[in-house]
């Protein structure tokens, strides 16, 4: 009888021995956090605190938003858990008010400024964004705020000034998830930590922001303040923000789930590579929409504001990761009607 042997394993297929225990770790931490008391979902009812803001209509979408319940309800935000539904669950442990932002680093004006202080430093505008995960779905949000450049230009970045990064707040008690005996997650140092490139942090896209559905951030979105970046995957929208700094080293980028993308992949949207969304979760409600696929993404706003993002920050394919099989047309990001 004829055996066949199987090929072969490349080391490159090998998981890291680290990488592997670590994750162990993780999926332990997970589970004891997931058998711990539960609290009263209700007890996590947002607010509903209003917020004025006036719709900008050049950024908008054509799909409908996504339903409030949904936005609320089916959320990665690891500080409060693993499951989607913990953020909602758990978010009356978050204390909004008061609360402070330090910007700080490469600037001729630092600054602690207070959340009130802050949402007062641009007029807010609503703009309608498609929050898009790299698990595969995707959201359609009206989001409240202003562009971050208006901060920045406001602290006035020295010559140094390369990046910006962003840090949510480190407080065990107020995020449970933070807390080692539930969420033993070696992989992944609080506090959470993002970056962009100053190119990236002063476009206009790129909002600074407090609210949305004409109302206060909800706890689990993020209260009281965060950033929104809608040609990038969800997790580099950082939440809870307590220090903006800038500075001229290399921005800063947490890799949930130990290294969760795929090899050399990049945090921003890669519709022409057909493993970019290899998760994709079974949500009931079909707001929460799968991530649609094409060989040109568009990322928002309508004709008027149609600009290629590549060309606009001078985006070249090694700002885009090594991976050999990208589409060669997913360096291009029309700003068009979709994002």
């Amino acid at each position: 009888m004829l055996i066949r042997r199987a090929p072969d394993i490349g080391s490159s297929e090998i998981t890291d021995h680290t990488l592997y225990v670590n994750r162990r770790s993780f999926m332990i931490g997970a589970a004891a956090f997931a058998l711990a008391p539960s609290v009263s979902a209700s007890a996590a009812t947002p607010q509903g605190q209003p917020l004025a803001a006036k719709r900008n209509p050049a950024f908008a979408v054509d799909d409908p938003p996504t339903k409030f319940e949904s936005v609320t309800t089916y959320n990665n935000f690891y500080e409060f858990g693993v499951n989607k539904e913990d953020p909602a669950r758990l978010a009356h442990t978050l204390k909004p008010r008061p609360w402070t932002v330090q910007v700080e680093g490469h600037i001729k004006r630092p600054k602690t400024y207070d959340i009130d202080e802050l949402m007062k430093l641009a007029s807010l505008e609503e703009r309608v964004y498609r929050l898009r995960c790299v698990e595969g779905w995707s959201m359609v949000i009206p989001w409240i705020g202003y562009p971050l450049n208006a901060l920045i230009k406001r602290v006035e970045p020295t010559s140094q000034a390369k990046f910006v990064e962003f840090t949510t707040l480190h407080d065990p008690e107020q995020f449970p998830g933070q807390r080692p005996a539930f969420f033993s997650f070696s992989g992944l140092d609080w506090p959470y930590v993002e970056g962009l490139r100053m190119d990236e942090a002063l476009h206009p896209l790129t909002l600074l922001t407090f609210g949305l559905y004409g109302q206060l951030l909800p706890n689990q979105n993020g209260a009281p303040v965060r950033v929104v970046v809608p040609w990038k995957y969800g997790f580099k929208s950082a939440k809870s923000l307590v220090r903006i700094r800038v500075g001229e080293g290399g921005a800063p980028r947490v890799r949930l789930l130990l290294q969760c993308e795929p090899a050399g992949r990049s945090p921003a949207l890669e519709p022409g590579d057909g493993t970019a969304h290899r998760r994709v979760p079974a949500a009931a409600d079909a707001h929460v929409q799968r991530v649609r696929r094409s060989s040109r993404l568009d990322v928002h706003g309508t004709g008027s504001q149609e600009i290629l993002l590549s060309s606009d920050l001078g985006l070249r394919m090694s700002d885009l990761g090594s991976s050999t099989n990208r589409h060669p047309t997913s360096v291009i990001w029309h700003l068009n009607t979709d994002i």
